[in-house]
């Protein structure tokens, strides 16, 4: 099934058998955020999280649990300049803190950015993301009188001493370009689905029960959700490894991304 090319009958068609088919154990050993995906792209004898349809293109298949809180991750992109490496040659360095696990799963010396950083306010650390109109660019912020100096004090004093408390140099950046092309490719239709979640003898199931067919990303609209902070940027890098820079949406956020949206069960 993995080469066979769907429409957008006999996807709706295969969501509404899956639905009909009430709890089904997660195809994953243990719990994870990406389960409930994974789980529905096996039913669907998929390897990856696109639909090729036919005479229309690949579609994202998006599953979320109903009940989390979880963002949903749109795609992945790093911020440039590129050849400044900006997660590991600057943010990490320069702007990091000590890892949790710095020490103990990890060498002393680990450091940690993690930051689901919003378009519409700060975060405790100071970071915000800001939409550029006219340089046509979406932009990492950082404005150290913004920092929670009850939580995070130390930190700041930290950064002041490894780079000063002026903006990020470099600033890391995303052109409109590069993110139009990303949402043009990567989300441009979607089927997104919903499933309940409940766990028996250790094992996880899911209930496939609502999807929602998603058509035509709008470029200017997804701009405004970040801008409303409805679409966030996600940093997460350690010393180590970089797992990557993402931009994520809240749940239901879907329907104000799309030119057409329609519940299909």
């Amino acid at each position: 099934m993995t080469c066979m090319q769907f429409t957008r009958e006999s996807v709706i068609e295969k969501l509404h058998q899956i639905k009909e088919k009430g709890w089904i154990p997660s195809g994953r050993s243990r719990s994870n955020v990406g389960a409930v995906g994974n789980t529905l792209e096996d039913l669907f004898g998929i390897k990856e999280n696109n639909l090729p349809l036919a005479n229309a293109g690949p579609w994202e298949l998006k599953a979320q649990r109903g009940d989390t809180p979880s963002l949903t991750t749109l795609f992945h992109s790093e911020p440039q300049p590129r050849d400044a490496k900006i997660v590991p040659k600057v943010l990490l360095p320069l702007y990091g803190w000590p890892h949790e696990e710095a020490g103990k799963k990890y060498p002393r010396t680990e450091m940690s950015f993690r930051s689901t950083t919003p378009g519409n306010r700060f975060t405790e650390r100071g970071f915000k993301i800001d939409v550029d109109r006219t340089e046509k660019r979406v932009k990492l912020s950082f404005n150290a009188s913004k920092v929670d100096m009850r939580k995070h004090s130390e930190w700041l004093s930290s950064v002041q001493q490894r780079v000063g408390l002026r903006q990020i140099n470099p600033q890391p950046y995303w052109e409109f370009d590069d993110i139009g092309r990303k949402v043009e490719t990567k989300i441009k239709n979607a089927f997104y689905v919903l499933a309940e979640c409940r766990r028996e003898d250790k094992k996880e199931y899911f209930c496939y029960n609502e999807a929602w067919m998603l058509e035509h990303a709008d470029f200017n609209k997804f701009l405004n959700e970040i801008e409303n902070g409805a679409i966030l940027v996600d940093f997460d890098a350690r010393t180590g490894h970089n797992h990557g820079t993402k931009f994520r949406m809240h749940q239901g956020v879907h329907v104000k991304i799309y030119a057409h949206s329609k519940k299909i069960m």
